[in-house]
């Protein structure tokens, strides 16, 4: 696409300015970042409110690209973040990277050195090009003011269509600094791909031939319309339905045909019952190693279980599994195609769903041994004291396990999680999410080692004055990877011990509500503070170290 020429008449804007405008006339109403000098022409636009750009100011880029990549999970819109080069591009690339396996539409903009001294490694010097060409989807060096316009609406596309992804642009700040009377570029338009009434016809086909039929439900771009769809369609054909990793909020809990999730620590009695299936329809998930265990559950590239695999990228369909029926369509399109189907007759699969709600119910069961401190009972408040719209995030590390097990999810958008299982995710999604909705409940959880890697911006939320809860699961260790020391090597212990501050006190210091929880029977009470502080708030409980998982007590 190229900028329609300029009225004689245009006035001059600097690039900086270009940009911004442009930004706004996409959509865009928020921009995290940390400022940097290769940059400071659009931090000047940024200023002028009138211009309708929020710049939310981080401590930390990677903080700020986590935030921004929530964000476009909130919104289903490209994400937005700034940052400057070199050093800050590195540490936002982190977000990059969590976008493009989560499949979130996210832009990166990062200052550039001025064109003229390129090649020479300049200060801070690097090709961004070649830099991110494996963890995005598209991204380049925006040559001029006059093309700035054009490569931000191609940024807004690619990032949105067919499979979500990151796109990363460079501007030098020479280029942000020239003065030109380029005109904006239009909106962009979204597109998705739709399923024929031949592949509907067929889907239907082999669903009613089947006797353990199952639905995967994952990815990105689904809409409160698409997960109404789907569930109505599970509900009136007593379909079971199974979420893909980090995808539970899709299909409510609650429901009777929800049978559980493919996360980390998800049940074994699941993945036998995948395996068992004779037919998965999977739709919006890419099928990656944690939804098909490994791709054990589903064997590369001819799976045992009749595939049909639905998608909005072609790219993905055939790359890893080959599908019985391959379908490029978009979760919101085929899930309303399905809605629109007659039901199918349940009666040759009634007993195997209902047995798969049984399973999915008595997993929820917290195991009777306990290392001290029952961390089930936590996740089990939160489960009945959070309104269903609340939004919960969370970051790597074991104590997911007990949220991604005893939780349970009944509302779309309501599960901040990051599938490139990337540490200190969850208090910058928690940022962003209560940023993008003031109104809603949001709770972090973090592991002690997970919170001290975003902890700079705990300063962010305090600077903002949002009321969120951190829930800081401190066991003094880098417990996931001390899991899998004691399967591999048992007794030998090695670079996972923690020697950690007060958490409480460190919330305190920032002015911020905290407090230390050190029986389980003490968070109910712990949380209704928090909940009532007015600001941030951080609850620190303590997990016993041995305590490795529910079930794992060494």
């Amino acid at each position: 696409m190229t900028s329609s020429p300029a009225p004689s008449s245009a006035p001059l804007r600097s690039g900086g300015t270009i940009l911004v405008d442009g930004l706004r006339i996409h959509g865009a109403d928020r921009i995290f970042g940390v400022p940097g000098e290769s940059a400071l022409p659009v931090f000047d636009a940024l200023r002028d409110a009138a211009r309708g750009v929020r710049f939310i100011v981080c401590r930390h880029e990677a903080n700020a690209a986590h935030m921004a990549e929530a964000d476009g999970k909130l919104t289903g819109r490209p994400g937005l973040c700034i940052v400057s080069r070199g050093p800050g591009a590195m540490h936002a690339a982190v977000g990059v990277h969590t976008a493009f396996q989560d499949s979130t539409p996210f832009i990166l903009i990062i200052g550039q050195v001025p064109q003229a001294h390129r090649g020479r490694e300049a200060f801070q010097e690097i090709d961004y090009s070649r830099t991110f060409a494996d963890m995005a989807k598209w991204a380049a060096d925006i040559p001029s003011a006059d093309a700035i316009p054009e490569y931000l609406s191609r940024a807004f596309h690619v990032a949105t269509h067919g499979r979500p992804g990151p796109v990363v642009l460079s501007v030098g700040e020479d280029v942000l600094s020239q003065m030109s009377a380029v005109a904006d570029a239009p909106a962009f338009k979204t597109v998705s791909a739709a399923p024929t009434p031949a592949a509907m016809a067929q889907v239907r086909q082999m669903l009613q031939a089947a006797q353990r039929p199952l639905i995967i439900v994952g990815g990105s771009g689904w809409t409160d319309a698409a997960s109404a769809d789907i569930t109505a369609f599970a509900r009136a054909s007593d379909l079971p339905v199974v979420a893909g990793f980090r995808s539970q909020d899709i299909v409510s809990n609650e429901a009777s045909v929800y049978v559980g999730d493919l996360s980390l620590g998800s049940s074994r009695a699941l993945t036998r019952r995948v395996k068992d299936a004779d037919l998965l329809l999977v739709i919006g998930d890419r099928i990656g190693e944690v939804t098909s265990k490994a791709y054990d559950a589903l064997k590369v590239p001819d799976p045992d279980q009749a595939l049909i695999h639905v998608f909005p990228g072609a790219e993905e369909l055939g790359r890893v599994y080959n599908a019985d029926l391959p379908i490029l369509a978009a979760p919101p399109e085929f899930a309303a195609a399905l809605r629109q189907m007659a039901p199918l007759d349940p009666a040759g699969w009634a007993a195997w769903r209902t047995e798969g709600r049984a399973a999915y119910e008595a997993y929820q069961v917290p195991p009777a041994k306990t290392a001290g401190f029952d961390y089930a009972k936590v996740i089990q408040h939160l489960r009945t004291a959070l309104p269903d719209d609340a939004i919960v995030t969370n970051g790597a590390g074991n104590y997911t396990i007990w949220l991604h097990r005893f939780f349970r999810y009944r509302t779309l958008r309501t599960q901040l999680a990051p599938k490139s299982g990337c540490m200190g995710y969850g208090l910058p999604a928690a940022i962003a999410a209560k940023l993008r909705h003031p109104d809603r409940t949001v709770v972090a959880l973090a592991g002690d080692g997970c919170f001290q890697m975003a902890s700079p911006d705990f300063a962010t939320a305090v600077h903002h004055k949002l009321a969120i809860v951190v829930i800081v699961v401190n066991n003094t260790a880098y417990g996931s990877i001390r899991a899998h020391q004691e399967r591999q090597f048992p007794g030998r212990e090695s670079g996972t011990r923690l020697t950690n501050p007060s958490f409480a006190d460190i919330a305190r210091a920032y002015g911020a509500h905290g407090e230390r929880v050190a029986a389980d029977a003490d968070f109910p009470a712990a949380l209704e503070r928090a909940l009532a502080a007015g600001g941030p708030a951080l609850i620190e409980i303590s997990l016993p170290p041995n305590q490795l998982t529910p079930d794992m007590i060494i």
